[in-house]
C-alpha cells in the first residue's frame, strides 16, 4: 500500500468517525513535515520569533547588517567627539590649575570619589526591578530575533571598525 493511499483511507475513516460524533485525530508523516520547516525553526525551536515568519534569513542579516552599522558608525563618531570634549576639558582645567586661574581641593575631591564608590557598591548588589525588567525584555527579543541580532551585531562592528 503506498503512502497517499494510506493517508486516503485514514481520512474516509476519520470522516465517518466525525459523522458518527467520535473524536478524531490527523495522521501526520513527521518526515514531510521536518524536510518543510526553516532551518532555524528546526535549531531554534518553533517560536523563534515574529521577524522570522516574515521575511527571509537572507532579508534578516542584511536589515540587522545595515542598521548594526549605522548605530556602530554613529557610536564610533559621538563616541570621537565626546572623548575630544572630556580630554580637552580635563586638559583646559589643568592648564587652569597650573597657571593659578583656579584651585583645585584635591582632599574634597578624593573625598566626595570615595563617597561615590561607597554609593555604588551598595547599589550595585541588586539591581533595580526596573533594571532586571528591562534585561529580560531585551533577552527575550534576542532570543526570538537571533538571526536579526546576529545581523546588527556583525554590522556594528564593521561600523565600528569603517
Amino acid at each position: 500500500m503506498k503512502k497517499n493511499d494510506a493517508l486516503g483511507s485514514s481520512r474516509k475513516m476519520a470522516e465517518k468517525k466525525k459523522e458518527k460524533g467520535e473524536d478524531t485525530f490527523e495522521v501526520m508523516d513527521l518526515a514531510e513535515y521536518a524536510k518543510k520547516q526553516r532551518w532555524w525553526n528546526r535549531v531554534f525551536g518553533q517560536n523563534s520569533g515574529p521577524i522570522a515568519e516574515k521575511y527571509s534569513v537572507a532579508t534578516q542579516i542584511a536589515i540587522g547588517g545595515v542598521t548594526g552599522w549605522c548605530a556602530g558608525f554613529l557610536f564610533k563618531k559621538v563616541g570621537k567627539v565626546a572623548a575630544s570634549a572630556v580630554g580637552g576639558g580635563f586638559f583646559l582645567l589643568q592648564i587652569a590649575n597650573h597657571t593659578g586661574y583656579i584651585t583645585v581641593d584635591w582632599k574634597r575631591v578624593e573625598q566626595d570619589v570615595n563617597k561615590a564608590k561607597k554609593q555604588l557598591k551598595l547599589g550595585a548588589e541588586k539591581p533595580p526591578k526596573e533594571v532586571r525588567t528591562k534585561v529580560d525584555e531585551v533577552t527575550t527579543f534576542v532570543k526570538k530575533n537571533i538571526v536579526l541580532t546576529g545581523g546588527f551585531a556583525g554590522g556594528f562592528l564593521i561600523g565600528l571598525a569603517s
